[in-house]
């Protein structure tokens, strides 16, 4: 195949197969049991019970946490946390350069400032700039496993503790992920995941956070939960328990239906991640040694969740083809899952982050870091494209077409030039 003509230049093409070629979450008859049994059942729970609870009690179970609050969505779970870690106006927050912009985005709501930091090459926290960046009004610094890479939490829960710092997770992207065999997500006071469409565990749209801090679930609940659930949880001689009623004013709970839809889908999650493990291993082998393409390195104590495989460009190795151009004879070969991240990006490029007070009144523009500030972030962001990451047996042969699409563009980058 890699002798062919590129497809871009008339030859035929890798992969023939009509996309798309990679669809998540798995739809099983269980699923569909579940949700139309739950839209018999009720279709608003306004407290913790019925499938809400049934949830929430498996997600604890499995992460081994005490307790867990499902939200409506990802960026509402984040919220949350930041809001019953105590964060408020005038707090800073230490958060990866490198990430989607709800890791930080929520803290604005709270009056608080993200401090952004740069990023190592592999993507993840560079602690010795987030030391530089840290400040008497620092409370709490953010781990973000990337793509479901678990950041490596030995260095982060020292970083943490050395500085005094309330140590958080975002683990969107990391379901089931572990480091050194311990869950991702388990490692900070607090967590918060999503459930959003793509992630390893789905339900359409939703999120949850997970801690076993009793007095910061108290707050996740009154932040956006309120009335019914909260009069029944927080005790009645609990200086919060006035508060049960109106919460915080937010009512940012899950849909049953989504609820119904996850719960059905984790008992699968482990074996998902399984073969998900495999054919990462089996992708990455295929594409060691590719010129112009760098696998993730995984640490030993990492055990990712393969969210996506993000793989890094090198263009002095391809004669100084730019990405852009490798990815078009990509997609040409039909590998047209193959894509560079947009709006998991350096966080500098947002507008919000360069002006926040054109939209959050009491914060002034030009204060925030500009584009520019975090060379490691703009440069990872520029050279990773990434492709899915499927999970069983009869996707072994899409996942080796794929491989070679990027082995046969690799070795015929000098007639793109």
């Amino acid at each position: 195949m890699n002798g062919s003509p590129l497809a871009l230049l008339g030859g035929e093409p890798a992969i023939t197969v009509p996309g798309p070629h990679f669809t998540w979450p798995v739809i099983a008859e269980p699923d569909r049991e579940a949700v139309a049994a739950q839209l018999e059942a009720a279709v608003s729970i306004p407290d913790r019970s019925g499938v809400v609870a049934d949830f929430e009690d498996a997600l604890a179970s499995y992460l081994g946490v005490r307790h867990v609050a499902t939200t409506c969505t990802g960026t509402a779970a984040l919220h949350s946390m930041y809001a019953a870690a105590g964060i408020g106006p005038g707090d800073e927050v230490i958060v990866p350069a490198l990430t989607f912009h709800a890791t930080a985005t929520p803290l604005f709501h709270l009056g608080a400032h993200p401090v952004l930091a740069d990023v190592d090459d592999r993507g993840q926290l560079d602690l010795g700039d987030a030391a530089h960046r840290i400040t008497a009004r620092t409370r709490a610094v953010v781990a973000v496993h990337l793509w479901g890479l678990p950041e490596d939490m030995d260095a982060l829960v020292s970083f943490a503790d050395g500085h005094g710092l309330i140590l958080l997770e975002d683990g969107s992207h990391a379901h089931g992920a572990t480091w050194s065999g311990r869950r991702t997500g388990t490692f900070g006071a607090a967590s918060a995941f999503s459930l959003n469409g793509p992630k390893p565990l789905s339900a359409g749209e939703g999120g949850f956070v997970a801690t076993d801090d009793n007095e910061l679930y108290y707050r996740v609940l009154l932040h956006g939960q309120y009335n019914k659930r909260c009069r029944r949880e927080i005790p009645a001689g609990h200086p919060l328990a006035r508060f049960a009623v109106t919460g915080m004013g937010l009512k940012l709970r899950i849909h049953p239906l989504a609820a119904s839809l996850a719960h059905a889908q984790l008992p699968r999650l482990d074996g998902y991640l399984a073969g998900r493990q495999a054919i990462a291993a089996r992708m990455c082998a295929a594409l060691d040694g590719v010129p112009g393409i760098r696998v993730p390195h995984v640490p030993v104590s990492a055990r990712p969740s393969w969210y996506a495989l993000p793989l890094r460009y090198e263009p002095t190795e391809l004669g100084g083809l730019p990405l852009q151009k490798f990815l078009d004879a990509v997609h040409a070969e039909g590998a047209t899952e193959a894509d560079q991240p947009g709006s998991t990006c350096p966080l500098g490029t947002h507008p919000l982050f360069q002006t926040p007070g054109a939209l959050l009144p009491g914060y002034a523009d030009g204060q925030d870091p500009a584009v520019g500030g975090f060379p490691s972030a703009e440069y990872v962001h520029a050279t990773t494209f990434k492709l899915p990451v499927w999970h069983c047996e009869e996707d072994v042969r899409l996942a080796d077409a794929y491989t070679a699409a990027l082995a046969k563009v690799a070795s015929h980058a000098k007639d793109l030039l």
